[in-house]
């Protein structure tokens, strides 16, 4: 019953801009903070941004991704979004949503199934 459903992924040039969304449901989306992962091939899985709980005041972002992408919720809708801007070909990766609530222990973690972005002129 649980889902976290990734969308939006595709094929972009250098320069180009994507928006990820992430679709919950089945558990209480407001009380998880909400991750972002990708993994590129031969590669580890790496954070690339959170949002905090709740109204999603707090945020943070891996350095190879600030000031280029933003993580944004909205609660009404049950999603997660990532908007990304002048992409790079480095930035081709699997993208993974993320859901974890640490009032729980152990923390109840939920991860999405992934969505392919792929930059490359």
């Amino acid at each position: 019953q649980v889902q976290l459903v990734e969308s939006g992924g595709g094929l972009v040039q250098p320069g180009g801009s994507l928006r990820l969304s992430c679709v919950a449901s089945g558990f209480a989306f407001s009380t998880y903070a909400m991750r972002w992962y990708r993994q590129a091939p031969g590669k580890e899985r790496d954070l690339v941004a959170g949002i905090s709980s709740g109204g999603g005041s707090s945020t943070n972002y891996a350095d190879s991704v600030k000031g280029r992408f933003t993580i944004s919720r909205d609660n009404a809708k049950n999603t997660v979004y990532l908007q990304m801007n002048s992409l790079k070909p480095e930035d081709t990766a699997v993208y993974y949503c993320y859901a974890v609530a640490t009032a729980t222990w152990p923390p109840t973690r939920y991860w999405g199934q992934g969505t392919q972005v792929t930059v490359s002129s």
